[in-house]
């Protein structure tokens, strides 16, 4: 998983908190991170219909959705893609005991294993929502958390 996943659920976190359009530069000054790699991933959101971008002097991104409305894994989906983490290359048909082509009607076990282990990574990326998140934020942080961002959101 890309490192652009963990940015793109923090920008989604700290726009549940925010009252207004948020400029992409002030979400990578905010988690002193690249602002053009962000954008990337800001972009991304956007092309899967999880933020829209709003222009002009008040321009930002919003959420497109209510945070609850919104999966662990849809951002995941959004950045990555939905290609599995695992990809067979069928290597039980390589070498000097290959398994010939057409004796490889199912996958392997390892295939198999790998596969199960992807689903149940995406079940439980799509059982946890962006106001799942923004609650741990409170729990970690106290319920003044979200207050100091909105105040360092609109000091700009």
């Amino acid at each position: 998983m890309s490192g652009g996943v963990e940015w793109a659920l923090h920008c989604c976190v700290v726009l549940t908190a925010a009252p207004a359009p948020v400029p992409a530069a002030r979400l990578a000054e905010l988690h002193d991170v690249s602002a053009s790699y962000l954008a990337k991933q800001l972009q991304s959101l956007s092309r899967a219909g999880l933020v829209h971008s709003v222009q002009g002097h008040a321009g930002g991104y919003a959420l497109t959705r209510r945070p609850q409305d919104i999966t662990v894994l849809d951002v995941v989906v959004a950045v990555d893609g939905v290609q599995p983490a695992f990809v067979c290359t069928e290597i039980r048909q390589r070498g000097p005991l290959a398994t010939p082509a057409e004796a490889c009607t199912a996958p392997c076990a390892i295939s198999r294993a790998m596969a199960a282990a992807d689903e149940a990574w995406r079940a439980a990326l799509r059982g946890v929502t962006i106001a799942d998140l923004a609650r741990g934020v409170t729990g970690d942080y106290g319920p003044s958390a979200f207050d100091g961002i909105r105040a360092w959101l609109a000091s700009a």
